[in-house]
């Protein structure tokens, strides 16, 4: 099938509804344009000025409905603390696969630890991811707007599993921990404050959602993708989706937002509203946010989900830290009434965060190495208690 002259393809992702469809034109890969994935200074959500605070929601509502990515720079996290994380992710993942086995997944009560090459894919139609991976979830005991772990309510507490494996397991490496955790936190006060900045330009009080992320889906992940090779002229487009090799598959995020570092390497690709990929490259000093799956829901399909992948080309190793956010697990959220225009109706039934990301969970992950171990089935139960 075409679009005017230009050949396209289906490419098949996995969503909370099934699998779905994208046409995508077979054009060369690009660098995106700044209207596509524009830079925002996000300095103003730390202005004491409504005004000011005001005036970054409406960059960022403009994105958000638009590509559903954006950089942004003076965000307030140090750059020696990105530093740091980086260089704990190169000591961990450059160790030999006997210690880095030590803090296995498949040895946690929740969903920390490592997973190791070729045991995940997140698109069920296309490759094993060539990665290696490393997972946190939210621990209440290092969230600092949490003075007492104990006073959590029995509602939210019943989702948190608190251990200390990733850190035993890693203890060979004196300053992990202190490192991801510095960087964690850091993210942690971003994303409180970006959720606050969506709320405003969604025409709400900025403080409407803080009750839902008291306790919330903050999870890390480092990704460490070695090179892979690149195709050959129209070698890629040539080749069935699932033949078609990835550093990470094509996928759409779950909860609410995604605020990523990524390296000065490259490889995120982004599959803008007409159907072209266009690369997101690294930009020095800022960090990439894209729209999840959920925000997309509570917004009535304003704001964008938007697909993306990576593909390591650079000939080099390449690292990546997404924090993945989300509301409470026990909170649920159905379509915003101010999200729906007049004539409109809302587009999705209200769900549970907890039972939308296991919803998405089960429906990504296909890789029978990883799931036969059985650490991907105990974290869904966990889920689900």
């Amino acid at each position: 099938m075409a679009t005017g002259d230009i050949p396209t393809t289906q490419l098949l992702i996995s969503s909370g509804n099934g699998p779905v469809a994208r046409t995508v034109l077979q054009t060369p890969l690009r660098d995106a344009e700044p209207s596509e994935i524009p830079v925002i200074d996000v300095s103003g959500l730390f202005s004491p000025s409504l005004a000011h605070r005001q005036a970054v929601a409406r960059h960022i509502r403009d994105a958000a409905t638009n590509t559903g990515f954006f950089y942004i720079a003076q965000h307030g996290i140090p750059a020696q603390t990105t530093a740091a994380a980086h260089a704990a992710c190169l000591d961990f993942f450059r160790q030999p696969a006997e210690v880095k086995q030590r803090a296995s997944i498949d040895r946690s009560r929740r969903f920390n630890g490592y997973k190791p090459a070729a045991t995940q894919r997140i698109n069920p139609f296309e490759s094993v991811d060539v990665r290696e991976s490393f997972s946190w979830v939210y621990d209440p005991r290092f969230d600092p707007a949490v003075a007492d772990v104990s006073q959590i309510p029995p509602e939210a507490a019943a989702h948190l599993c608190p251990e200390d494996f990733p850190w035993e397991a890693t203890a060979n490496l004196p300053q992990f921990k202190v490192a991801i955790v510095d960087y964690w936190r850091s993210c942690l006060g971003l994303a409180r404050a970006l959720i606050r900045a969506f709320a405003l330009a969604l025409d709400l009080d900025e403080h409407f959602f803080d009750s839902k992320v008291t306790y919330p889906d903050a999870v890390l992940a480092m990704n460490y993708y070695p090179p892979i090779p690149k195709p050959k002229g129209s070698e890629a487009a040539a080749r069935p989706q699932s033949e078609q090799e990835v550093s990470i598959g094509s996928h759409t995020d779950f909860q609410l937002f995604t605020i990523l570092w990524q390296d000065d390497n490259g490889g995120l690709q982004v599959l803008n509203r007409q159907g072209q990929w266009i690369n997101a490259k690294p930009i020095a000093g800022t960090l990439v946010v894209n729209i999840a799956d959920y925000l997309q829901r509570i917004t009535n399909d304003r704001y964008v989900s938007t697909v993306h992948r990576a593909q390591n080309w650079s000939g080099r190793e390449r690292v990546s830290l997404p924090f993945f956010v989300g509301f409470n697990w026990d909170e649920s959220c159905g379509v915003l009434d101010n999200c729906v225009a007049e004539g409109e109706s809302k587009r999705y039934d209200e769900i549970s965060c907890a039972e939308w990301v296991t919803r998405r969970a089960r429906a990504m992950y296909r890789t029978d190495g990883f799931e036969g171990k059985g650490a991907r089935q105990r974290c869904l139960d966990l889920l689900l208690d």
